[in-house]
């Protein structure tokens, strides 16, 4: 039974460390997290196989997440909520954008991503993003993410970290929106970031 849970009881120490050590950066509770060591550049190709870098982040607020398409539950949950949060935000929907970073090169595809990522239950225009096996395990450790592949043959599964990270405008870090909220409580965070920014300058 231990070992069954192994791999989600590592997920979910990644994640915890992480939101302990942003926590130590943050100092307070409030307000945005100036970067916190968290994203850094990158070199990716999108879904219409165009190369895209870091500089897709600048000019909108951008919740990066971090998965891949034959993931059967933290993925799709992830992406029907964040959806659901841009359907409440208003007119605040048309500054914030969903970016989808693979941690399965090898079957995301930039054609598997144009089509999973197609969904009406997904957020509209949300960015996918792949990339060599070494682009992806640079932005995934400059993000603190944990994946690893679990398995043999082709139905294997990939393990991975579940936070959604929230970068401004500027495409620094302002904070981590966890699993498992709600469309309602992810939209408030969201906006809440939002916020905070505007009311610090």
């Amino acid at each position: 039974m231990i070992r069954r849970f192994a791999p989600w009881i590592a997920v979910g120490l990644a994640s915890l460390a992480l939101l302990a050590a942003i926590g130590l950066r943050s100092q307070s509770g409030s307000g945005p997290v100036p970067n916190g060591g968290v994203g850094g550049p990158f070199q990716l190709v999108d879904q219409a196989g165009k190369p895209t870098d870091q500089s897709v982040l600048k000019g909108k607020w951008s919740a990066v997440y971090f998965g891949y398409t034959y993931c059967p539950d933290f993925c799709p949950t992830t992406l029907t909520t964040l959806g659901g949060a841009i359907d409440r935000m208003g007119p605040r929907a048309k500054d914030f954008q969903v970016v989808f970073i693979t941690v399965d090169p090898h079957r995301d595809t930039s054609a598997q991503l144009k089509t999973y990522l197609s969904s009406s239950e997904f957020p509209r225009g949300v960015i996918g993003l792949t990339g060599s096996d070494s682009a992806i395990a640079k932005v995934a450790k400059a993000y603190g993410v944990y994946y690893q592949k679990a398995g043999n043959g082709p139905s294997y599964s990939v393990d991975h970290s579940s936070a959604i990270y929230l970068m401004d405008p500027k495409g620094q870090f302002a904070t981590v929106i966890p699993y498992g909220l709600t469309p309602d409580q992810a939209k408030d965070s969201i906006v809440k970031a939002m916020q905070d920014e505007a009311a610090h300058g």
